[in-house]
C-alpha cells in the first residue's frame, strides 16, 4: 500500500471533499470547532510561529458586519451557513515566539524586527495553517466552504481594528445542504507538475 491513511479518509479528505455551496441548518458548536483547532494546530511552520487567528461569526449582528464586505455571489452562502470563520494573519506573532520557539527566543528580534518581513511571514505560514483548518473541518464530518472573494481592506477595518491583522480566508463551515456541490473541476496530471532534477 502506498498511503498509509485508510482509503476511506483519503476520500473524506481530499477525493470526495469539495468546496460547499450550501448548507444544512444543523448548527456547528463550540466543541467540534475546538477539536478541529487542536488538531490542526500542528501544521507546519517557519520558527512554530502561529500566526492564524480565527473569529467565529455567530451572531446576525456579526453576519450582517460580514456579509456586506463579501463579493455578490458569495454573499446568499455566507448568510446562510451554520458557522463562518474569518481566518487571518496575526502580524505580531512573533511577540509569542519567546514561548513557542523556545529553544532560540532571540528569534523574535533577530528575523522578525521589520514590519515588512512579519507580515511576508505571517501570510505565508498562516496560510499553511489555513490549508490545515480546511483539512481539519473535512476530518470532522463538515463541509468547508473557503472563499476569497471579498473586500480585505473592508473586513480588516471591521473584525481588526488593531490594525495588525491580515484576513486570508473567510470559510462557511456546516453539513453539506441540497445541490451543495459544483461539477469536481480538472486537476493538472502528476508530470504536468513535477519535475526531478
Amino acid at each position: 500500500m502506498t498511503l498509509v491513511l485508510d482509503p476511506t479518509a483519503q476520500d473524506l479528505l481530499f477525493r470526495e471533499a469539495r468546496t460547499a455551496n450550501t448548507f444544512t441548518d444543523e448548527p456547528v458548536t463550540d466543541e467540534q470547532v475546538q477539536a478541529i483547532y487542536d488538531l490542526v494546530k500542528y501544521a507546519p511552520t517557519a520558527f512554530n510561529q502561529q500566526p492564524l487567528r480565527v473569529v467565529l461569526v455567530r451572531s446576525d449582528e456579526g453576519r450582517e458586519r460580514l456579509v456586506r464586505h463579501m463579493a455578490e455571489g458569495n454573499q446568499p452562502k455566507t448568510s446562510a451557513a451554520p458557522l463562518v470563520a474569518i481566518l487571518a494573519a496575526d502580524n505580531e506573532f512573533h511577540e509569542e515566539l519567546p514561548t513557542q520557539f523556545p529553544h532560540f527566543p532571540q528569534a523574535k528580534d533577530v528575523f522578525f524586527a521589520e514590519r515588512p518581513v512579519r507580515e511576508r511571514s505571517a501570510a505565508l505560514n498562516a496560510s499553511l495553517q489555513v490549508g490545515y483548518f480546511i483539512i481539519g473541518v473535512r476530518a470532522a464530518g463538515l463541509a468547508a466552504g473557503p472563499m476569497t472573494g471579498f473586500d480585505a481592506e473592508g473586513i480588516n477595518k471591521e473584525f481588526f481594528t488593531d490594525g495588525e491583522h491580515s484576513v486570508l480566508a473567510v470559510v462557511n463551515i456546516g453539513k453539506p445542504g441540497d445541490d451543495a456541490w459544483f461539477p469536481r473541476s480538472p486537476r493538472l496530471a502528476y508530470d504536468e507538475v513535477v519535475t526531478t532534477v
